[in-house]
């Protein structure tokens, strides 16, 4: 602990040499050490304009001997964020053990900065469908895994039960033992289409009855694969179920790697206030992705470094990973007991309290 000190009070004195060189009144005042990356809070004078200091992102990565630094304002201060060298996984697992239960119908994402467990509330007004961005190696797909594992992990089939679509047949198949997914994963486009027109229906049958449960969540893969070979019927099929699925209890997470307007037309793309944004390409696609300027999400380091981002604000996050023997585990757990917290790190069941 006493070198890791040492080694960030060093990289907090090259970062003011930097600003120093370039006459720009600032300090390091604190920051924080996260699983993938290191944070320095920097405090100006006032008088100093924020891009002067972005500007210098390149030099300081350098004298850093980083890849590259994020800059950006938070309240009256401005972050540095710099990559570690030996980032720390975040395992779903030992995060769920740590957490206990969790609130209906909330997802579990991974880690803040801060070391607080980062939950989404799906049925909140301000998430309802959840659109998942970022190029291949973010971790776009492990993180819908992820989201959705969890709500099963804290859900009785009763509560959530899962509609998995994915053209690829890859990114979604090892959820198919989880009890709650409804049929078989839809894998063609022909497959989606019908999985698509049945929910469609079965919202106008809730919306007729005035009933919203179980909730069903939609998971979707490759969203820009299914839009592009889907077409006109796909888009409007997806467009009336985010216009009017919350009310219905029906939640689309989809997942995409190219966040373009191509991809994602206005229609669509109103009905996703909640994004979570990977590493991108460009600028632009962060800008598209994230709905917000600068958003520094075409820096972020990839293998589930991620931003939240709702009502135009970001968190930035690590995701919780799930390896392919987790998931097994989860199932085994699931199919032997009911739902609640359990000791998720053994090979048996041990019911601790059902939420």
């Amino acid at each position: 602990m006493g070198y890791r000190r040492r080694t960030l009070e060093m990289q907090a004195d090259r970062i003011e040499a930097v600003l120093e060189r370039h006459h720009v009144q600032a300090r390091v005042t604190g920051g924080a050490v996260t699983p993938r990356f290191v944070r320095f809070q920097l405090v100006t004078d006032g008088a100093t304009k924020v891009n002067k200091i972005k500007a210098l992102a390149d030099e300081i990565a350098m004298e850093l001997n980083k890849r590259e630094a994020r800059i950006y304002r938070e309240g009256a201060a401005i972050q540095v964020e710099v990559p570690r060298e030996r980032p720390a996984p975040v395992r779903l697992l030992p995060l769920c053990e740590r957490l206990g239960s969790a609130p209906p119908l909330t997802a579990v994402l991974g880690l803040e900065p801060d070391g607080t467990p980062l939950m989404l509330r799906l049925p909140a007004p301000d998430v309802a469908h959840v659109l998942v961005a970022g190029t291949t190696g973010s971790g776009k797909t492990a993180l819908a895994r992820t989201l959705l594992t969890s709500l099963a992990m804290y859900n009785r089939q009763s509560q959530v039960q899962l509609v998995l679509i994915d053209p690829k047949g890859r990114g979604f198949g090892a959820l198919a033992c989880l009890p709650h997914v409804l049929g078989r994963i839809a894998a063609s486009v022909e497959e989606a289409t019908e999985r698509l027109r049945w929910l469609v229906e079965e919202m106008e049958r809730r919306d007729r009855a005035g009933v919203n449960r179980p909730a069903l969540v939609v998971g979707i893969d490759e969203l820009a694969d299914l839009l592009m070979t889907g077409g006109a019927t796909v888009e409007t099929l997806l467009t009336r179920l985010g216009q009017r699925g919350r009310e219905a209890g029906i939640h689309l997470v989809a997942c995409t790697q190219k966040p373009t307007a191509q991809v994602i037309g206005g229609a669509l793309k109103a009905n996703f206030p909640v994004r979570l944004v990977g590493a991108v390409a460009s600028k632009d696609e962060a800008r598209y992705a994230t709905g917000i300027t600068d958003s520094g999400a075409e820096k972020l380091e990839g293998k589930g470094d991620f931003l939240l981002i709702a009502k135009g604000e970001s968190v930035r996050f690590q995701a919780a990973w799930l390896g392919p023997e987790d998931i097994e585990r989860i199932c085994l757990v699931l199919r032997e007991g009911a739902c609640g917290r359990r000791c998720w790190s053994g090979s048996h069941v041990r019911p601790a309290g059902v939420r």
